[in-house]
């Protein structure tokens, strides 16, 4: 079961994030602290990141480059990112997010963003 790490502090937002993942046997984990997402991520073996574009005083963009330039080598965690628009897929990519989604989004759209970037954890 892969373990989401949820970063969004509007309710909204997390609720739904969980409508749409929550039977698709992932396992989410709400955080509302841009600043120690990469901490947290890696402290809680998290497998992906999602995290809305306006978070905190840091920003999606922000928390995707922190998470970047924080992990060790040979340990990627991907990041998907909802956003507001869709011009700022543009930004998602050059941050370094895996994928995207505009809100408001459809469950299917979010789970195959999410089931794109994980990997299988080897058994």
């Amino acid at each position: 079961m892969p373990r989401v790490l949820v970063v969004a502090d509007e309710p909204w937002v997390r609720n739904e994030v969980h409508a749409a993942l929550s039977e698709a046997g992932i396992d989410l984990i709400d955080h509302v602290d841009p600043e120690t997402v990469a901490a947290t991520a890696a402290a809680d073996d998290i497998d992906v990141v999602l995290v809305d574009l306006q978070v905190g005083s840091m920003g999606g963009m922000a928390v995707t480059r922190a998470m970047k330039d924080a992990q060790p080598a040979g340990r990627t965690v991907p990041v998907v990112m909802l956003l507001d628009r869709p011009a700022d897929s543009f930004l998602a990519g050059r941050a370094g997010a895996e994928a995207w989604v505009t809100k408001p989004f459809d469950a299917a759209e979010l789970r195959h963003a999410v089931e794109s970037v994980t990997v299988p954890n080897p058994t």
